[in-house]
């Protein structure tokens, strides 16, 4: 019996080409199995979607998780309460104005481009580091350690914490991402656990920040006092591990799969090389083509909603396939071909609309800059194996290995 399309997308062992499961689940543009998630996965009905103030965030608007196997943990369960990213509004817009203002316009336009030289000195410190060229693991020694840093420094973290962030990010990620060989009971215990020492060192830091504040990120939103009035403690713990999980699991895969990518396309690898200027459009077309976060789920209607003459009733489940809907024919033009000179690039890897990715900025800077100087640095680059083994998540993907090796690294 083939397995349903719905099982396909969380199997595993399809990990390494979920593209084929997407074009299929387009014949059908919105897919339902009895009991299961409502599955989106054509361009113009997720874009529209998102910016449907009809579909909520807040996954206690659901009528019931039972039937989908990408729910999260209840409010209950979880450690802190939820970030803006599971919020609708108005509670999702202050929130969200409010950790903008340190971190952005208009409040803050400098910020980002402000650690050019910080995110420069991290990506060359890793190269640096790497060792034996012939067989480098570019998840372990390079795309996991570099998003994690720069996000300690984003907050405030102090240099001689970061070892113990990296520590309880390894055990976050792991927890995202399922060993069937492992116990789920001790899996769950030590993502727990991780959770409540994190929020514990978070809470200590932010007390301290609020007596002696600098020109950190989490300084800046431990003290502010504006219009939206003040973050409470346990707002400012569920804001600042977003950003700590959401924003650097997503970088890792986007640097892991343009790294990928680019080795398997090297007339690009080395247009890159000559001109780092190219990583630009080489990361928008990557977010297209590859993009980190394959579908976003647990979206909810409010309402009934008839979407390509199928009414979704109020309090369903709703899977977004962004990844799908950036290789719609519909939408872009021989959308298999990896092409950073398409143009016309409009994709939905960063989401759209009032929850489109919040540190989209800064992920772009560092995969920009670690895909450039990785081009530059690295001498004859190639895969090790090919495909690489992959996450085992339906929603992050990108390998959880990828070896490869090069001749020599350049000064």
């Amino acid at each position: 019996m083939t397995p349903s399309l719905l099982h396909q997308i969380l199997d595993y062992a399809n990990r390494a080409n979920p593209y084929p499961i997407y074009e299929q689940l387009r014949k059908t543009p919105v897919h339902h199995e009895d009991g299961g998630p409502y599955v989106i996965s054509t361009y113009y009905e997720i874009r529209s979607l998102l910016h449907d103030p009809r579909i909520s965030s807040d996954a206690r608007n659901l009528a019931s998780t039972a039937h989908d196997p990408l729910a999260e943990p209840t409010q209950e369960e979880s450690a802190l309460p939820p970030g803006f990213l599971r919020l609708d509004p108005p509670e999702h817009d202050r929130l969200r104005r409010m950790t903008n203002r340190p971190f952005g316009p208009p409040h803050s336009p400098h910020r980002v481009d402000g650690m050019r030289a910080e995110l420069h000195d991290i990506v060359s410190g890793l190269i640096d580091g790497i060792g034996d060229p012939s067989r480098i693991d570019l998840v372990e020694q390079f795309s996991y350690p570099f998003p994690v840093t720069v996000i300690c420094r984003l907050l405030g973290v102090p240099r001689e914490d970061e070892a113990r962030f990296h520590t309880w990010a390894d055990t976050l990620a792991a927890s995202l991402d399922p060993d069937p060989d492992a116990d789920p009971a001790e899996r769950g215990k030590g993502a727990h656990d991780a959770r409540m020492q994190l929020g514990m060192y978070l809470a200590g830091l932010i007390e301290e920040r609020r007596k002696n504040p600098g020109d950190d990120m989490l300084s800046q939103l431990a003290t502010a006092k504006g219009e939206d009035g003040a973050m409470t403690t346990m707002e400012l713990l569920s804001t600042a591990a977003l950003l700590l999980i959401a924003g650097h699991e997503t970088t890792v895969n986007l640097i892991t799969n343009g790294m990928l990518t680019l080795l398997r396309h090297p007339d690009v690898l080395q247009r890159l090389r000559e001109d780092p200027r190219l990583a630009v459009p080489v990361v928008e077309e990557l977010l297209r083509f590859e993009p980190p976060v394959q579908l976003v789920p647990q979206r909810t209607t409010l309402a009934d909603i008839e979407v390509r003459g199928v009414t979704i009733p109020k309090g369903a489940s709703l899977w977004l396939v962004l990844a799908s809907g950036n290789r719609d024919p519909q939408r872009f033009e021989d959308p298999d071909r990896f092409d950073p000179d398409r143009r016309d690039i409009q994709h939905l890897g960063l989401g759209s609309g009032i929850h489109s990715c919040f540190g989209a900025p800064l992920a772009r800077l560092e995969t920009q800059f670690a895909l450039s100087e990785l081009a530059r640095r690295l001498e004859n680059p190639r895969l090790l194996k090919d495909p690489p083994p992959y996450r085992q998540n339906a929603v992050l993907r990108g390998p959880r290995r990828l070896h490869i090796s090069c001749d020599g690294i350049r000064p």
